[in-house]
């Protein structure tokens, strides 16, 4: 029988073994072994003049491979590596043409498996994916449809502190509903001004922001504490898609304009500063035309929101259908005797499971979808989660 390839080497030794005792010819011996007398006479032939040795398994890579990379071509990419250990392909085929015109340079895939082959090229850590909703599709039209809201980059002020304005404003009318200079992205300040502002304007239907703190956290569903009270009150977040500011375009517009105006050169203190984003307010919603509201200034398109704030705050209301659960304090919920993990935003309150298949629950807080729950796995994954009402 033909020998077995996990033991190869030791099949062609007994066959060599055979052909020295001289008790077979060569045509019976590859009878014995199931071979061909071409290999027969192949491994007769490499050991006749290499030995044992000649018996080995030898690599099957062409001896010549006509487009490969010239050898001082590729040690000379290594070499611009090794001077600039942050250039890419580009940069690093840019320069060694630059030194060596005439050379035949290859393509820049092949500059990486050169970096890759050599280990000039670090592994990415790669990090946790969290679901997201996607682009905001909801249209707005009317005033408080949807409030935008960010932290516009921070600066230093002339005595040395920083400053981080949080800047509110409705998408509709464009109206510039708060400027407030904080010491920071914090939780505590950041629901304080939306509190007053809730207070003096009412509720939005949505509140449109980044992913940043405090706005949203790196957990189920994406929510922070400040979302998980937005939704308690009846307003929905809305994220715009990491890296893609353009979604809340004006809002980046605004704060374009809020540079020029107030921060050039900025006050010597928070109580200076915050003077100047009060004047800029009052002129940017009463005074300044804008060109997308027909040269009118906002004020005269903006109008307070018809629902007010509560006095308290609403629970998650869910349908019959539902499996309603606490979120206990170690941010998980008993599921048919077993222990669930969700978040630690949401303890103290209550989150609803919809049955859409065979084991396989959709997971709300209020009118949010938040995840999807694997009743075999006993895991909640937020992979595909949508930002959604529910019906």
């Amino acid at each position: 029988m033909p020998w077995s390839e996990a033991t190869a080497m030791g099949e062609r030794k007994k066959f060599i073994d055979d052909l020295l005792d001289r008790r077979y010819s060569v045509s019976e011996l590859c009878a014995k072994y199931g071979i061909s007398r071409k290999t027969g006479y192949k491994w007769i032939e490499r050991f006749r003049l290499e030995g044992v040795q000649g018996l080995e398994d030898r690599s099957h890579a062409p001896a010549v491979v006509h487009n490969r990379t010239r050898p001082e071509i590729e040690q000379a990419l290594i070499a611009a590596r090794h001077r600039h250990p942050t250039w890419g392909p580009a940069k690093l085929l840019y320069e060694v043409g630059q030194k060596q015109p005439q050379w035949l340079l290859p393509h820049e895939s092949t500059v990486c498996d050169i970096l890759k082959r050599n280990g000039l090229v670090r592994a990415r850590v790669r990090r946790r994916p969290y679901g997201h909703p996607g682009r905001p599709t909801q249209e707005i039209a009317r005033p408080n449809d949807c409030w935008s809201a960010d932290f516009k980059g921070q600066f230093r002020l002339g005595n040395g502190q920083y400053c981080y304005p949080l800047t509110v404003t409705d998408n509709y009318s464009r109206y510039l509903l708060e400027v407030r200079g904080l010491n920071g992205t914090v939780h505590d300040d950041s629901k304080r001004v939306f509190a007053r502002l809730f207070k003096e304007y009412g509720l939005p239907a949505r509140i449109r922001t980044d992913n940043g703190v405090p706005f949203a956290a790196a957990s189920l569903g994406r929510l922070s504490r400040l979302s998980v009270w937005w939704i308690k009150l009846g307003v929905l977040p809305e994220l715009i898609e990491p890296g893609k500011p353009q979604q809340n375009g004006r809002h980046e517009r605004m704060h374009k304009t809020l540079k020029d105006e107030t921060t050039m050169p900025p006050a010597y203190s928070l109580a200076g500063q915050q003077r100047k984003f009060d004047h800029f307010r009052g002129e940017f919603n009463d005074e300044r035309p804008h060109e997308a509201l027909d040269m009118t200034p906002p004020a005269s398109w903006y109008q307070p929101s018809n629902r007010s704030m509560p006095d308290k705050l609403l629970e998650p209301d869910y349908p019959d259908r539902f499996e309603v659960r606490l979120v206990s304090g170690n941010g998980g919920v008993r599921w048919r005797q077993h222990w669930v993990n969700v978040t630690s935003v949401l303890v103290g309150e209550y989150i609803g499971f919809e049955e859409m298949a065979d084991g396989l629950w959709d997971v709300y807080f209020g009118p949010m979808r938040i995840g999807r729950f694997h009743e075999r796995l006993l895991r909640i994954e937020d992979s595909l989660s949508k930002l959604k009402r529910r019906v």
